[in-house]
């Protein structure tokens, strides 16, 4: 075993020592499962096509529909909703037992989910100016732009609810739910304007967030919850789908006269369901797993940046895209999506976007951190979990 291994095994190992027994590993893992699961689901759907010195953005879901599969395995923003809600309502009951008021709760919440904004809005703002001064085509400008700005409504709405947690603490999903199912009946049903869908912006992911505030309170409980959710949401989606003319796939494909994801639709709502079961089901199986040290090390690191990683994914497939380009038109980066070839090209470019988002990680992560004193300190995560006592047990829940 070389040398480098073992000191990654005694990293690991001291990650996991400094872990409180009481914190719920499953909770981490969701997070970071969601998280993966949205940045590799936009690198294999995403496509920027060069065409005639111009980037316009293309998805092999346009050309290849059978593939909308691979949107149900990767679009996990539900979960990652799901989980926010549970951290929060359980954040803010600890909070105010503790006394500390609801100004200071939500400025805490919010100031590690908006400050890595800073650095991804300053960037692209020199970059975009930059790009235009020196004569780039304005469709690839916005092209870009909008690419690299994408993430901005999910914080903005999850930011909201965050913000309107001790209002949600005892709302029911069914709430929330019924709004969706209203707008689209009188959105597609009716014919009524296509605007009314973006009642759903808010309706739709206060579902699972409503849902998370329930698993705070000890409900769905035991297994059955789980698998009436996972049932009930894949049954309702399957109908939707087959019958009801709502798309397959659960994100937006370009050209499509009806996005399931721009605004969510009831499909999208009841598929987020299914997997919030599959998630409350798998709780017993990923606390398991995470007993390994390495496995629970990486998910602690992907949870200790994950506003960076998100934030600045689609970064990371533009900066490869555009350096490749000098290259020529490369197969999988600048054609096409329209054939299985695409497909395996993309597929072999994928450790590249991983190398470039580590290098953005590593450019930003004190955005999302915090600088690094003098000496050095240790991470958020061992500073989090290395208490011991009641006290500790609070703080650790809060992370």
């Amino acid at each position: 075993m070389s040398r480098r291994t073992v000191g990654i095994r005694r990293a690991a190992e001291r990650i996991d020592a400094a872990t409180p027994a009481q914190r719920d590993r499953a909770v981490d893992a969701l997070r970071a499962l969601a998280i993966l699961g949205v940045v590799l689901g936009h690198w294999l759907v995403t496509a920027l096509v060069a065409d005639g010195g111009t980037l316009h953005t293309a998805s092999p879901l346009q050309h290849l529909p059978w593939l909308a599969p691979i949107s149900w395995a990767f679009q996990t923003l539900a979960v990652f909703f799901l989980v926010g809600g549970h951290v929060a309502t359980r954040g803010y009951t600890s909070a105010r037992a503790r006394g500390t008021t609801y100004r200071r709760w939500l400025a805490a919440r919010l100031s590690r989910l908006f400050k890595p904004v800073a650095a991804v809005l300053a960037l692209w703002t020199v970059t975009a100016t930059a790009l235009l001064l020196t004569g780039a085509p304005y469709g690839t400008v916005r092209t870009l732009v909008r690419l690299a700005l994408s993430p901005m409504w999910f914080l903005l709405v999850f930011g909201a609810l965050t913000a309107a947690t001790p209002l949600l603490l005892r709302l029911h999903p069914l709430w929330p739910l019924a709004v969706v199912l209203h707008v689209d009946l009188v959105r597609f049903g009716l014919g009524g304007p296509d605007w009314l869908g973006w009642v759903n912006l808010a309706a739709g992911w206060l579902v699972p967030y409503t849902l998370g505030a329930a698993w705070t309170r000890g409900e769905p409980a035991g297994r059955r919850g789980g698998w009436l959710l996972l049932g009930g949401g894949a049954a309702a989606t399957a109908v939707l789908v087959a019958w009801a003319g709502y798309p397959a796939s659960m994100v937006g494909v370009p050209g499509a006269p009806v996005s399931n994801l721009n605004p969510p639709t009831l499909a999208a709502v009841t598929f987020g369901l299914a997997q919030c079961g599959l998630a409350l089901l798998l709780r017993d199986r990923l606390r398991g797993g995470m007993r390994h040290p390495l496995a629970w090390a990486a998910v602690a690191l992907v949870n200790l940046s994950a506003m960076t990683i998100f934030l600045w994914h689609q970064t990371a497939l533009m900066v490869t895209t555009a350096s490749g380009l000098a290259l020529g038109t490369l197969p999988g980066l600048h054609t096409v999506p329209d054939g299985l070839d695409w497909v395996a090209a993309r597929l072999a470019w994928l450790p590249v976007f991983v190398l470039v988002l580590a290098v953005c990680r590593s450019a930003f992560r004190a955005f999302e951190q915090g600088p690094r004193r003098v000496g050095g300190r240790p991470s958020r995560v061992v500073r989090v979990h290395r208490s011991t006592g009641p006290a500790a047990t609070k703080q650790a829940h809060r992370a």
